[in-house]
């Protein structure tokens, strides 16, 4: 079988590879070339432990070529960005210009299956879009929707480990995609049609919205009673029925910080507890700034001398370089732009640079700063002094706990 994967990001390339490794000759498209150059270089343009090797593996036997258009294969993925606009409304555009794409290449017996994150209906969208162009072919694919389910930095495990819902058009869909995917994913392949695959997808993600928000409105309620959050969650979870998450700056990334938008934009009566949960969630990074705001004044007071800022951490998540709808990256900015008069390091240790936020190695930012502020828990923080008379330690994601 010859597949064509359609994007190369943080789950297109990583699940290309994967095909590739278990014997699936993979095409990769994308529209940076400079993307499709280092893939074809066996280069990653990724952070993601584990992949490096395999995608020089691949490459280098032939089971995957990188390319910026696609081309005559067996079956189609869509794994393309799914942003929402400034409104709040899911943009699937990305994910028709893909289709739109690979429609003149289809032929009778192809699969084509949408990965991508998705509004309820967009299965059965493209497939009216398919058919709309290429009559011929009704009843003559097979079409399906299949949403990833991974964590990043442990994308290569999961990809092979977790059970995969899968949700086709037709049985018939369904049972093509679920014969594809059993050649290399060793989780259960759980079957079911597409609009509740689709619908599946939003809910594990609005589920974790909701959660996370509930821990984080407890770590403003504590700080307000003087209690210390972690203590105070880590007793509480000692109850055999309560399992709660760990608070953080904000929710960022792809999946959990958007997904909700797709539920609260269709059914906005229906969502009452999901759009609580993202305006909680999108609060918490304005409250980090302010907070932070008042640790300079106060240290100015106290002082007579504006201090050195230290913001560590930019990536949504610890250990990776994702900075997509990160809290971090948007309480960095918050800070640079207020008008302080303080010097602020930006740290960032899994990225080379960044536009507009000069990046100062950790362990630098560490030594000059009067007040640090940790961001993101990554694991080289950890290693960082946890007590320093001399500075002020703010900890919004739990490094220090």
């Amino acid at each position: 079988m010859k597949a064509c994967f359609m994007g190369l990001g943080y789950i297109g390339l990583p699940t290309a590879v994967i095909a590739a490794k278990h014997g699936i000759q993979v095409t990769g498209v994308d529209i940076n070339p400079k993307v499709v150059e280092m893939t074809n270089q066996g280069r990653l343009h990724i952070v993601e432990p584990g992949i490096a090797e395999m995608l020089q593996e691949v490459v280098t036997t032939g089971m995957l070529v990188a390319s910026t258009k696609p081309e005559v294969c067996d079956a189609y993925f869509i794994v393309v960005p799914t942003p929402f606009k400034g409104d709040h409304e899911p943009d699937i555009s990305y994910v028709e210009a893909a289709t739109r794409a690979i429609i003149p290449f289809l032929k009778k017996g192809d699969l084509y299956i949408i990965e991508s994150t998705s509004p309820i209906g967009t299965t059965e969208m493209m497939a009216q879009l398919i058919f709309g162009e290429r009559p011929e072919l009704r009843d003559e694919i097979y079409i399906a929707y299949c949403p990833e389910r991974i964590l990043p930095g442990n994308v290569i495990y999961e990809l092979v480990h977790n059970d995969r819902v899968i949700g086709g058009l037709t049985p018939q869909s369904t049972e093509k995609a679920v014969h594809f995917y059993s050649q290399f994913v060793q989780g259960t392949l759980h079957k079911t049609d597409c609009r509740t695959a689709e619908m599946c997808k939003l809910t594990e993600n609005s589920s974790r919205d909701v959660q996370i928000a509930f821990a984080n409105e407890l770590s403003l309620i504590c700080d307000r009673a003087g209690i210390n959050v972690w203590e105070l969650i880590e007793l509480a979870n000692k109850h055999p029925r309560v399992n709660i998450l760990q608070p953080g700056c904000g929710v960022g990334g792809h999946c959990i910080a958007v997904d909700p938008y797709f539920l609260t934009a269709a059914f906005p009566k229906e969502s009452r507890l999901i759009t609580t949960a993202r305006e909680c969630n999108n609060f918490k990074p304005l409250w980090c700034a302010e907070r932070i705001k008042s640790s300079v004044l106060e240290f100015e007071l106290k002082n007579n001398r504006k201090p050195v800022v230290a913001l560590m951490g930019l990536a949504f998540k610890p250990n990776i370089d994702d900075l997509r709808e990160s809290p971090a990256k948007q309480i960095a900015c918050a800070v640079r732009d207020l008008n302080l008069g303080a010097e602020r390091l930006f740290v960032e240790p899994n990225i080379e640079a960044y536009p507009s936020l000069p990046l100062t190695p950790y362990t630098e930012a560490f030594e000059r700063a009067d007040i640090v502020v940790y961001l993101t828990a990554h694991t080289p923080f950890r290693d960082l002094p946890r007590i320093a008379p001399s500075k002020v330690l703010l900890d919004f994601c739990g490094v220090l706990r």
